[in-house]
């Protein structure tokens, strides 16, 4: 996510700090690698250009000039821009009035709207809602047959068109069965287009117009950087739109569309799609979305999702283990299940500040296929041997090379990194490890 602008951010900035007291052409010089930063980011020209005047405006005041640490200033400036940049502070859907409230989704084809809707639908449930999916795209092939594989999956309700029902009689008429269905939210999936026409428009505007929904979310392909912000500003002007969400942000390497689109067309970033998976989709805030593309990490986000991920007795339990060292194979596969379930090991090391700044590090994270290795690897032992590898004899490790189609190098590696880790937590054994249970929980 934002890989490359956060390389040439750091790199600049680095420079900076190598200057004890800042020149007003030292800070100029900066600002222009970071308007260059910017421009190759895709962000709108425009808005680099206002953001780059108020960060020079702020940044040549007597305070930082004349203080200790200037540079960190000058860092601490560009950071509170981008939050402002990005709209300052998290903002919520609109849940407010009488049930059912609808969520009109919007955006053009492959934009990720149907799977967004599912994503929303969990996301409700957490919240303590009762969500009803709508598949109101009747042209796409499939498009009601994957919402309804969606509602199978989320086990919660979908509204079944019938074969003449229009878009807007489906939503209208889903809205009327919402109360008899057990829901009081509505996730309305409507068609998209491979490009902006008439007749999408018009269809928009009669459901809107129709079912008056409580919030109408525009959905929007984060790797298409400035195509998104263009395509979203014309959905608002002949719609309207509440609020936006972007999907496929994990792949991002820009940055583009999250820095633009509040800039330009004045509605929020409500969520990011940052996985294919349904839980992976997360609240936007702009300040903890400006500490990554800075290279500061994440950890409030790294923290709610262990929260999210680790049970407390769960937590408890491994505590006591490691005291008494006994940390199984077993134990770890289990521990590795709930660790992956918080994303990528790249993204979670991403959100740890610092952590971007190794490089090192990038060629040391085993990828899922060696993840998934591992775990078959486990599974394939014998309860026994998850608790004692000692037994672990050529033929048995031979069996379990076949069993989990691996090699036998494989389970060489695996074992030797699994004593290597108990020896070093046996040399912990004095430490508390009540620190590591606390951030768990």
């Amino acid at each position: 996510m934002f890989e490359g602008l956060t390389e040439k951010l750091e790199r600049t900035f680095k420079n900076l700090r190598g200057f004890g007291k800042l020149s007003e052409k030292n800070i100029q010089d900066a600002l222009r690698e970071v308007r260059l930063a910017l421009l190759e980011a895709d962000v709108n020209f425009r808005v680099v250009r206002q953001f780059i005047d108020s960060v020079q405006q702020k940044a040549l005041g007597q305070e930082v000039m004349d203080s200790l640490t200037p540079a960190q200033q000058v860092i601490k400036i560009v950071h509170d821009e981008l939050v402002a940049l990005m709209g300052g502070t998290a903002e919520r859907l609109n849940l407010s009035g009488r049930p059912p409230v609808s969520i009109m989704l919007m955006g053009l084809q492959g934009s990720g709207k149907t799977t967004t809707a599912g994503k929303l639908a969990r996301y409700l449930m957490q919240q303590g809602r009762h969500p009803i999916l709508v598949p109101a795209d009747i042209y796409r092939p499939a498009a009601i047959d994957q919402l309804a594989a969606l509602s199978a999956q989320l086990n919660v309700p979908a509204y079944i068109p019938g074969d003449k029902e229009t878009p807007e009689k489906i939503c209208r008429n889903a809205v009327e069965q919402a109360s008899r269905m057990g829901g009081d939210t509505i996730l309305l999936d409507t068609a998209g287009r491979l490009h902006i026409d008439d007749t999408l428009m018009m269809e928009l505007q009669s459901i809107k117009k129709s079912i008056r929904p409580g919030n109408t979310l525009f959905v929007a392909d984060a790797m298409s950087g400035q195509d998104a912000v263009n395509v979203a500003a014309s959905f608002h002007e002949q719609v309207g739109i509440d609020g936006v969400i972007l999907t496929k942000l994990d792949g991002d390497a820009r940055g583009g569309a999250a820095l633009s689109i509040r800039a330009v067309i004045g509605v929020p970033i409500l969520f990011v799609g940052v996985g294919e998976k349904l839980d992976a989709l997360e609240i936007f805030h702009p300040d903890r979305m400006a500490s990554r593309i800075l290279g500061m990490g994440d950890m409030l986000s790294l923290i709610e999702k262990a929260q999210d991920v680790f049970d407390k007795k769960q937590a408890q339990q491994m505590e006591k283990k490691l005291r008494k060292m006994q940390f199984t194979l077993e134990d770890f596969r289990d521990q590795l299940r709930q660790i992956r379930k918080m994303g990528s090991l790249e993204d979670i090391l991403g959100m740890i500040p610092g952590m971007g700044k190794m490089k090192g590090m990038r060629g040391m994270i085993p990828g899922e296929g060696e993840l998934n290795k591992v775990e078959a690897i486990i599974n394939s032992m014998t309860i026994k041997e998850r608790h004692n590898p000692q037994i672990l004899n050529a033929s048995r490790r031979r069996r379990i090379a076949m069993g989990s189609g691996t090699t036998v190098q494989d389970i060489n590696r695996l074992i030797k990194n699994y004593t290597q880790s108990m020896k070093l937590l046996k040399r912990m054994r004095q430490k508390n490890f009540r620190g590591m249970n606390k951030f768990l929980m």
